[in-house]
C-alpha cells in the first residue's frame, strides 16, 4: 500500500500541473498514475515481506498499455520522481531512439520541473560515440606528421578516413566553440547535421578511450556530461544505452541497477533491441585479412623507439605472433568447412531465405540452432584460439595503459596515447571474434529457447565472403539475468504492448517476472466516431503475389482522393515497388516512395505538398507503421497492404517457430498470428494521432474476414465502425 503521505505528494502534484497550465485531467492518465504508484509501493520490501523468511522480495515490474492520448509521459513521471526520492533510487527514464531522448529532456521534464512543484534535477545520458573527443579532434587539427604515420602504421584497419579534406574548418569551430564554452561535445547539438564521414574522425567508443589516462581527460566532454549524472535525480537514456550498461555488469555508464527505477517508454522494443544486443557475427574472409594486417600492423608498431623499451608491449606482441597462426589456420578450415555446407545445401534443392533485416543476401540457418558436428567441432576449437589472441591484445592494451600513465618521458608517454584506440580497437573486435565462437561452441541449456545459428553469402563487387551469425532467439534469459533479478523495480509502457487483447507474447519475449503487474488503459479517442475501417472484396488471396499486387494497382486510383494525405502500407519491398511501377504516370507522380527519399526528407515533402493543397500518397514499409505523426490533414486515410506476417524464412524466428514445435505448441497461433495483429494495430494507429482527427482505414486482404485468426485480428483493432467485404 502506498504510504499516504507520497500519495498526497502526487495528487497535489497533478493537480498542480493541470491548473498552471489549464489543463483538463484525463480518467487513463489518472488510472495510469495510480497503476504505476500502487505497483512501486512494492519498493518498501521490509514493510512487505515476511520478517521470519529469507526470500527477497521480487522487485515490482508493471506494464501499462496506454493509448495514444492517455498523455502516457506525464503519468508516469509524475508517479515514479517522488516515489524514487522517498526510497533513495534514480530514476532512468528510456526512450527508443536518441529523438525521443532530446525530447523529454527538453520539453517534457522541464515542464513538469516548471508547473508541478516537484524538485528533481535531471541529466541526459548518451554514449561516448555521441560526443567529440578532444584527443582525436586535436590530433586532426595537427596534421600531420603523426597521423600521416598512424595511417602508413594500421593502413585499412584505422576506421577514420585519411585526411581532412574539407573538415578544417569545421573542427577549428569545433574546438573554438568548446574553448568559448558554447558546444559542449554533443554531435546532437551542433547547429548543422554533422554528416559520418566529418564525424568518425573525432570520436571513440569506449575500447578506444584511455579514460582518466588520456591528457585531456579533465576536459573531456563525455566525462563532463558523465558528472552530471552521478547527481542527478533522473537519468534519460535510451534502451540501447542501458542494454549497455547492463552487459558492462551495470553502473559502469548508469546508476546501479540495484539502486535505479528503469522507466521503458516504446518498451514493445526492448526485447528485440536485447536479441540485437547479445547477437554476434563475423565476416571470415574479412577477418582472416583483419588478422593478418593487425599482427604485421603490431610488430611494426612494438619495433618503434618510443615503444620499443616497453617490454611488457613487446612480450604481448611476442606472444601474439605465436598465437595468431593457429586461429588464423582454423579460420581458413572454417571458411572451407562453410563454403562446403552451403555448396552442399545447394545441390540438394535447398534454397536459402532472405538475411535478416538484409535485402538481397541469402541466409543459411542450422534446424534449432544445431550446428554439424564438424562445424561444431571447429567452433569450440575456434573458441580457445581466439581467446589466446584476444588474451595477448589485452595485454598490449594494458601495457598502452601502464605507459601513459608511467612512460619515461612526455614523448613516451604521448606516443603511447596516440596508439591506444587503435589498439583498443582492434582488442574490441578481438573480443567480439571470441564471444562469436563461443556462443557457437556452447551447448544450448536444456528446456530452454535455443540460440538461433547461421550463416550469410555475402558478395562486394567482385569479392566474396561468408557472415556466420548467432542471435538469442527470445531475450527472456538476457533480461531476467540482467534487468528483472537486478533491478530495484521496472515501469514498461507503451500504447501497443498486447496482442490479441493479451501479454502472453510480451511476457515470452521479454521473460518477465511471474509477479508482473499488466494494465491496459484505453484512448480516450471516439473511435467510433472518428474512423470508418474498411475490408473490400479483393477477389484473390494475398497468397498468391501477383495477383494480389495486380489487384491493388487496379483498386488504388478508385480509393485514393486526388486532395487528400494518405499512407499506404506494405509488408514487402518487392510488392511496394511493383504496385507502384503499375501505377499510371499522373499516379506516379502523387506518389512518395520510401525507397526513392530519405525518412525525414520524405515526411517533409509530404507536408509541404498538403500545406500548399496538393493531395499526397506515402508508400512505405515496416518503419512508417510505427513512429511516423502525421496528425490533422497530414493523414486522413490509411491504406494497408495485407496483414503484416513476419518474413517466415527469418533464421531468428525459424528457430524460435522450430522450438515451439518440438514443445508441441502451433508456431502460427503462439507467433506468427499474435505478432501480425500487433503489427497490424500499430500501422492502424498512423491514423488518429490526437482527438480531434479523422479519416479511413482501408485493409487489402480479404483473409480479415473469411479466416478464424482474420476475425480475431480484426477484433483486436480498436472499436472502429467497420465496413467489411465492401464494394470499391
Amino acid at each position: 500500500m502506498l504510504d499516504k503521505t507520497l500519495k498526497d505528494e502526487i495528487q497535489r502534484a497533478y493537480r498542480q500541473i493541470l491548473a498552471e497550465r489549464n489543463l483538463r485531467p484525463r480518467y487513463g492518465q489518472r488510472l495510469m498514475v495510480a497503476a504505476i504508484a500502487n505497483a512501486l509501493a512494492g519498493l518498501d520490501k521490509d514493510a512487505s515481506s515476511d520478517e521470519d523468511s529469507d526470500e527477497v522480495a521480487p522487485a515490482p515490474v508493471c506494464v501499462v498499455e496506454a493509448g495514444t492520448g492517455t498523455g502516457k509521459t506525464l503519468a508516469y513521471l509524475l508517479a515514479t520522481l517522488p516515489i524514487a526520492r522517498h526510497f533513495n533510487k534514480k530514476v532512468v527514464l528510456a526512450t527508443a531512439t536518441i529523438a525521443l531522448q532530446e525530447q523529454v529532456i527538453q520539453r517534457d521534464l522541464p515542464d513538469i520541473l516548471a508547473h508541478s512543484g516537484m524538485d528533481f534535477s535531471m541529466a541526459l545520458a548518451k554514449g561516448r560515440g555521441r560526443y567529440v573527443c578532444l584527443a582525436r579532434l586535436d590530433q586532426q587539427l595537427q596534421g600531420n606528421e603523426s597521423e600521416q604515420a598512424m595511417r602508413e602504421l594500421f593502413g585499412d584497419l584505422l576506421e577514420t578516413p585519411a585526411g581532412l579534406g574539407d573538415n578544417t574548418a569545421l573542427y577549428e569551430q569545433m574546438l573554438e566553440r568548446i574553448g568559448s564554452g558554447e558546444w559542449e561535445g554533443d554531435r546532437e547539438d551542433w547547429p548543422t547535421q554533422i554528416r559520418d564521414e566529418e564525424w568518425q574522425p573525432v570520436t571513440v567508443e569506449a575500447g578506444q578511450c584511455a579514460g582518466p589516462r588520456c591528457s585531456y581527460y579533465s576536459r573531456c566532454c563525455f566525462y563532463k556530461a558523465r558528472e552530471t549524472m552521478e547527481t542527478a535525480d533522473c537519468i534519460v537514456a535510451n534502451h540501447d544505452l542501458v542494454l549497455v550498461d547492463l552487459a558492462l555488469g551495470g553502473g559502469a555508464i548508469l546508476p546501479d541497477p540495484a539502486d535505479t527505477i528503469y522507466i521503458f517508454d516504446e518498451a514493445h522494443h526492448l526485447p528485440f533491441k536485447a536479441n540485437n544486443h547479445f547477437a554476434e557475427q563475423i565476416r571470415l574472409r574479412g577477418t582472416l585479412q583483419w588478422l593478418e594486417q593487425m599482427t604485421r600492423s603490431l610488430v611494426k608498431m612494438s619495433a618503434d623507439p618510443l615503444l620499443a623499451t616497453n617490454n611488457a608491449f613487446a612480450r604481448a606482441v611476442a606472444e601474439l605472433q605465436s598465437e595468431q597462426p593457429a586461429l588464423q589456420s582454423g579460420l581458413s578450415e572454417a571458411l572451407l568447412l562453410i563454403q562446403s555446407i552451403i555448396e552442399e545445401r545447394q545441390s540438394a534443392g535447398q534454397s536459402a531465405g532472405a538475411a535478416t533485416g538484409v535485402t538481397g543476401q541469402e541466409a543459411w540457418h542450422f534446424p534449432a540452432g544445431v550446428l554439424p558436428a564438424e562445424l561444431k567441432a571447429l567452433s569450440d576449437q575456434l573458441q580457445r584460439q581466439s581467446v589466446a589472441v584476444s588474451r595477448c591484445l589485452r595485454d598490449c592494451v594494458t601495457a598502452l595503459r601502464r605507459q601513459m600513465e608511467e612512460g619515461e618521458s612526455l614523448e613516451h608517454r604521448q606516443q603511447a596515447e596516440m596508439c591506444f584506440p587503435a589498439v583498443g580497437g582492434m582488442n574490441t573486435r578481438a573480443e567480439s571474434i571470441c564471444r562469436l565462437w563461443h556462443s557457437l561452441a556452447r551447448e544450448d541449456p536444456a528446456g530452454q529457447a535455443p540460440t538461433a545459428r547461421w550463416l550469410r553469402e555475402l558478395e562486394f563487387n567482385d569479392d566474396h565472403d561468408y557472415l556466420i551469425c548467432s542471435s538469442p532467439v527470445l531475450a527472456s534469459g538476457t533480461l531476467t539475468e540482467h534487468l528483472w533479478d537486478r533491478c530495484a523495480a521496472a515501469i514498461m509502457t507503451s500504447a501497443t504492448l498486447s496482442a490479441l487483447g493479451r501479454f502472453d507474447m510480451l511476457t515470452m519475449r521479454a521473460g518477465l517476472p511471474a509477479t508482473t503487474e499488466y494494465h491496459r488503459i484505453a484512448s480516450p479517442f471516439d473511435y467510433q466516431q472518428a474512423a470508418v475501417l474498411r475490408v473490400p472484396k479483393m477477389q484473390c488471396d494475398p497468397s498468391d503475389s501477383q495477383a494480389h499486387t495486380t489487384a491493388i494497382a487496379e483498386l488504388l486510383p478508385r480509393i485514393l482522393n486526388d486532395n487528400q494525405a494518405s499512407l499506404m502500407l506494405f509488408s514487402s519491398r518487392r510488392q511496394m515497388q511493383d504496385v507502384l511501377a503499375l501505377m499510371s504516370a499522373e499516379w506516379q507522380d502523387r506518389i512518395l516512395c520510401q525507397d526513392d527519399y530519405q525518412k525525414q526528407q520524405l515526411i517533409n515533402l509530404h507536408r509541404k505538398r498538403i500545406d500548399e493543397g496538393q493531395g499526397s500518397v506515402i508508400f512505405g514499409l515496416a518503419s512508417f507503421a510505427e513512429g511516423v505523426d502525421l496528425p490533422g490533414k497530414y493523414c486522413e486515410h490509411v491504406i494497408i497492404a495485407k496483414i503484416p506476417f513476419a518474413v517466415p524464412n527469418d533464421p531468428i524466428e525459424a528457430t524460435l517457430s522450430q522450438w515451439l514445435s518440438d514443445q508441441g505448441k502451433n508456431p502460427f497461433q503462439v507467433i506468427s498470428v499474435p505478432e501480425a495483429a500487433f503489427r497490424l494495430v500499430q500501422a492502424a494507429g498512423r491514423l488518429l494521432r490526437n482527438e480531434a482527427d479523422t479519416g479511413t482505414i482501408t485493409i487489402l486482404d480479404e483473409r480479415l474476414v473469411t479466416r478464424r485468426y482474420g476475425k480475431d485480428i480484426l477484433d483486436s483493432l480498436p472499436p472502429y465502425r467497420r465496413e467489411l467485404m465492401v464494394d470499391l
